[in-house]
């Protein structure tokens, strides 16, 4: 549970830098602004706000099962 919980620190902290803030984000930089002028930039975002969601729930996750392991033994 350890490493589940590294990998989703790791793609935690990768995927909230990818997101555009005020000033565009890092999002632009790797290919936001490709999918912008293809498919529209809304459908990208709300990708990336959805595996944010999901990698922050599967970090929580592994903070209270390590949590409760810890205190078991």
């Amino acid at each position: 549970m350890s490493i589940v919980l590294i990998v989703a620190s790791l793609l935690l902290v990768v995927l909230v830098l990818l997101h555009r803030g005020k000033g565009g984000g890092l999002s632009s930089m790797f290919g936001g602004s490709l999918y912008s002028s293809l498919s529209g930039s809304s459908v990208v975002e709300r990708n990336l706000d959805r595996l944010t969601i999901v990698s922050g729930i599967v970090w929580a996750i592994c903070i209270i099962g390590l949590g409760l392991l810890y205190k078991a033994s």
